[in-house]
């Protein structure tokens, strides 16, 4: 009787041991694959194991675990290829900025020589106009 006890407890130990080891998740490989991939920052590849997954096992517990963590790293993807995107407009921005500033102080050295022409035209002007009417006087 003893024996047969032990017997049964040993059985009842084994199986507990056996359920405990064995996942209790549909497809529990993949999504702690996906898990792992996205743990290490993969998230291009744990996207698609999570995706297949979730085309595997489309109603198990951890469905919804998968979806949303599928869908968080969607969004994560999308918003780095936005900042991509925004860092690249930017750069273009101050090289056009850089090129306008440039553009905009060549023109301010060339308006500051005209000025500089035109007062000494202006001068120039004063003094035949004086000549002009010294010569006037004299006839």
């Amino acid at each position: 009787m003893r024996t047969r006890r032990l017997l049964v407890a040993a059985v009842c130990v084994a199986a507990a041991g056996g359920c405990a080891w064995w996942p209790a998740t549909q497809g529990a490989p993949i999504l702690e694959r996906a898990d792992r991939l996205s743990r290490d920052g993969a998230f291009e590849e744990a996207v698609a194991v999570y995706g297949d997954y979730l085309s595997q096992y489309p109603g198990s517990e951890a469905a919804p675990r998968a979806r949303a963590s599928r869908d968080t790293l969607r969004a994560l993807l999308d918003a780095r290829e936005e900042l991509a995107r925004s860092r690249a407009e930017l750069v273009r921005q101050r090289e056009e900025l850089t090129r306008l500033r440039d553009d905009l102080a060549r023109r301010d050295h060339d308006l500051v020589r005209v000025r500089q022409e035109s007062d000494r035209l202006k001068t120039d002007l004063e003094r035949l106009k004086q000549i002009d009417l010294k010569l006037e006087r004299r006839r």
